[in-house]
């Protein structure tokens, strides 16, 4: 078993890792989401959007470093009880998890979550845009519970 610290340095680099792949991943099948005049989240940055792109480029490493340090840190009193867990319920459980902490019962709401469906505009709530976001978050998770579970 990896000690407290190891554990949260493979926790933060494993979840930056899922975040750019499944990024990279769902951009190439959701572009219209982000990008063009009629993009159906206008709310967020645009790629196209030079001002606000830097803005965004300068941030996300930092901020996924701090969410991967937030998000291991309160899993710490639990890495014995994980450790303990079989290799296929260490990965049902990393990756549940986050598909269900960072995106579907999340308390920002967006399009992908329940939240969103309370509180968003319906032109936001979409089927399309659902599905589209549902597949950056199933290729995270299961990447980051890949990662993770071989690494207790």
């Amino acid at each position: 078993m990896i000690g407290y610290v190891g554990f949260v340095l493979f926790f933060v680099f494993f979840h930056v890792v899922s975040y750019f792949v499944a990024g990279m991943i769902a951009y190439s099948i959701s572009k219209n989401l982000y990008v063009g005049s009629d993009r159906l989240l206008d709310f967020l940055v645009s790629p196209e959007e030079e001002g606000e792109t830097g803005f965004t480029v300068r941030r996300v490493l930092p901020a996924q470093l701090v969410r991967g340090l937030l998000m291991s840190v309160l899993l710490i009193p639990l890495i014995g009880t994980i450790a303990d867990f079989s290799l296929g319920i260490r990965f049902l459980f990393f990756a549940g998890l986050m598909f269900i902490y960072t995106d579907l019962s999340s308390a920002a709401p967006f399009p992908s979550n329940i939240e969103g469906f309370v509180y968003m505009k319906k032109k936001y709530v979409k089927k399309e845009v659902f599905w589209k976001t549902q597949v950056e978050m199933v290729v995270y998770s299961l990447v980051f519970g890949v990662l993770i579970s071989l690494s207790i």
